[in-house]
């Protein structure tokens, strides 16, 4: 089976078909991003709000084709938010300390909520472009010139076989066919008969 390339989260598309090995990279590069801000905000005074740089976990985690990944990460990223401001030492104006905090909780959910609500309606657009591509493979429309047999009327498909207009008609079309006879072959084939009919007798 063929791969498909692998699709960015800015993309139209998202790809589930992402490799182990690029799963891992973006994992790795994820946790990777998850203690560097870590570190930094534990070395940086209180004060500054420096949890907002999680937000570059959550913008990465989009790559990964998976939603939990993006829960699991924004989900991890508060708990690192929060368990710094606990870590440091008490500050002179901690209302700021705690609406710096509070900001870095709102922008790492409000990208993680945006993402997923961006990746669900890409899902649908697909789902859709699917189910439209499916509906347009299932309309049969005959097109073209049809070899057809002037005495039998057979039709000559595109396997060279010669199949009746019925069977042909049927297979490439949403037709369906109910016989009967028409006045001319009536009475031709049955001329007594067609001229008791009350057809003969309406028309003559």
């Amino acid at each position: 089976m063929n791969k498909k390339p692998v699709t960015a989260a800015g993309d139209k598309e998202f790809s589930p078909y992402l490799s182990r090995y690029h799963l891992a990279v973006l994992y790795g590069i994820c946790i990777f991003f998850l203690v560097l801000i870590l570190l930094f905000d534990l070395a940086i005074p209180p004060g500054i709000a420096v949890g907002v740089l999680y937000a570059v976990v959550i913008l990465l985690s989009l790559w990964i084709p998976h939603d939990k990944a993006i829960l699991g990460f924004s989900l991890i990223s508060s708990f690192l938010i929060i368990a710094a401001f606990f870590y440091k030492p008490p500050a002179e104006e901690m209302w700021k300390v705690v609406f710096n905090r509070g900001i870095s909780l709102f922008t790492v959910w409000i990208i993680a909520s945006l993402g997923l609500k961006r990746r669900k309606t890409e899902q649908q657009r697909n789902t859709i472009l699917l189910e439209r591509e499916k509906a347009l493979e299932e309309v049969k429309i005959l097109r073209g010139f049809l070899p057809i047999c002037a005495s039998c009327k057979k039709i000559k498909d595109d396997k060279g076989e010669w199949t009746q207009i019925e069977g042909y008609i049927h297979k490439h079309s949403e037709a369906e066919f109910t016989h009967s006879i028409c006045p001319e072959c009536a009475e031709r084939l049955y001329p007594d008969f067609f001229k008791k009919s009350d057809f003969y007798k309406k028309n003559m």
